[in-house]
C-alpha cells in the first residue's frame, strides 16, 4: 500500500509539473492589449502598430492597440504596471516613460525596475531641431544667439512634459548655458504645429514625424540630436558638429509587461519581437520612418538599458531643475 501511495504521489507531482510547464505553450488564448502612451500618428504609435500587426499574425490572436495620452505617458504606463501579470497586457515603452518621467514626476505611479519588465528594444530615433522657415537662423549658433539675446524668452514646444522633445531642450540648456522657455502640448502633432504656425520659436521632435514638413518647406531643420547624421536628413549637421559638446539624444522604444509575468512568456515575447524586427517588410517600414533597428538581444539587455539610462539621465534632470509637478 505504501508503494502504491508513493507511485500515486509521484504521478500527481508529474502531472502538476507537466501542467505548469504547458501553460506558457497554450498562451495566448485571447486577444492581447497593447497600451500606447502616445497619440495616434506619433513615432511611438507608428512603431507599436507595425509590430502589433506582425505579432498578431505570429501569435494567432488580435493585438488591440489602446492609445492613452496624458501626463507624459505616466497614466498609460502606470495602468500597464497595475495590469495582471498574465501576458495579456503589453505596453509600448520609451526612454521618456521609463527614464525621463522618473526624474520629472515625484509620483509617476510606477517604478520602471520593480513594476515593469522590459521585454525588448525595438527601435531608436533621433530628434531634429526645427524652426519656422521665416526664422533667419541657419545654424545652432544662430539659435543660441537668439536665446542669449532674450534669456528665458525663446520658446520651444514638446508633445508633453517628460517626452524626448522636452528633455532635448533641457539638455540643450545644460550643454549651451542658455535659458529657454518650455511650452508643453498634449500631443506631438500639436507641438509640431505650434512651430509651423509660429506660436513658439522652435522644437526638437522625432525626425520621422517632421520629415514631411521639412521637405515640404513648412519647417526648417537646423541640427539632429544623434551622434551621427540621419539618413533622412544627410545634409543636416549633428548638434556636436554644430558646436554643442556632448549632446546626444537618440530615443529608444520597446515593449514591456507588468512585473511578474512568467519568464517563459517574457522569453517567448522577446523571441517574437526580435524575429519581427528582422522581417524585411518590417525593416522597410521602420527605416522609411527613420527608425533604426537594434540587433536582437535578450530581455536582460533591455532591462540593462533602462538601468543604465536611469543612472545617466536622472542626475541631468535633477541638475536642470526640470519638473512635471
Amino acid at each position: 500500500m505504501t508503494r502504491a501511495l508513493t507511485k500515486r504521489a509521484l504521478l500527481a507531482a508529474t502531472l502538476i509539473a507537466v501542467s505548469g510547464a504547458a501553460r506558457p505553450q497554450t498562451w495566448p488564448a485571447k486577444p492581447i492589449r497593447l497600451i500606447v502612451p502616445f497619440a495616434p500618428g506619433a513615432t511611438a504609435d507608428i512603431v507599436a502598430r507595425i509590430f502589433a500587426e506582425e505579432l498578431g499574425k505570429s501569435l494567432g490572436q488580435t493585438i488591440v492597440v489602446d492609445n492613452k495620452t496624458g501626463a507624459g505617458g505616466t497614466i498609460a504606463t502606470a495602468e500597464a504596471a497595475r495590469a495582471p501579470a498574465d501576458g495579456y497586457t503589453l505596453v509600448l515603452v520609451s526612454q521618456g516613460t521609463m527614464v525621463f518621467n522618473i526624474g520629472l514626476y515625484k509620483t509617476p505611479g510606477y517604478d520602471p525596475l520593480k513594476d515593469l519588465t522590459a521585454v525588448a528594444v525595438s527601435g531608436g530615433v533621433s530628434n531634429v531641431l526645427i524652426v519656422h522657415p521665416d526664422n533667419p537662423a541657419k545654424t545652432v549658433a544662430d539659435v543660441l544667439a537668439q536665446a542669449r539675446a532674450k534669456p528665458g524668452e525663446l520658446t520651444y514646444s514638446s508633445g508633453g512634459v517628460g517626452t524626448s522633445h522636452h528633455m532635448s531642450g533641457v539638455l540643450l540648456e545644460l550643454r549651451s548655458g542658455v535659458k529657454l522657455q518650455h511650452v508643453p502640448y498634449r500631443a506631438t502633432s500639436a507641438g509640431i504645429l505650434a512651430v509651423a504656425n509660429g506660436e513658439v520659436t522652435m522644437g526638437l521632435f522625432n525626425t520621422p514625424t517632421v520629415i514631411g514638413q521639412i521637405k515640404g518647406g513648412k519647417l526648417k531643420a537646423i541640427a539632429v540630436t544623434s551622434e551621427q547624421r540621419s539618413d533622412l536628413l544627410p545634409g543636416v549637421p549633428t548638434m556636436i558638429e554644430s558646436g554643442v559638446k556632448d549632446y546626444v539624444v537618440n530615443t529608444w522604444m520597446g515593449f514591456a509587461v507588468p512585473a511578474g509575468v512568467p519568464a517563459p512568456l517574457v522569453g517567448k515575447l522577446n523571441a517574437e519581437l526580435n524575429r519581427i524586427g528582422q522581417l524585411p517588410q518590417v525593416r522597410e517600414k521602420m527605416l522609411a520612418q527613420g527608425i533604426e533597428l537594434p540587433p536582437p538581444e535578450p530581455p536582460a539587455a533591455a532591462q540593462k538599458l533602462v538601468r543604465d539610462d536611469l543612472a545617466l539621465w536622472l542626475p541631468i534632470i535633477k541638475a536642470s531643475g526640470a519638473s512635471a509637478d
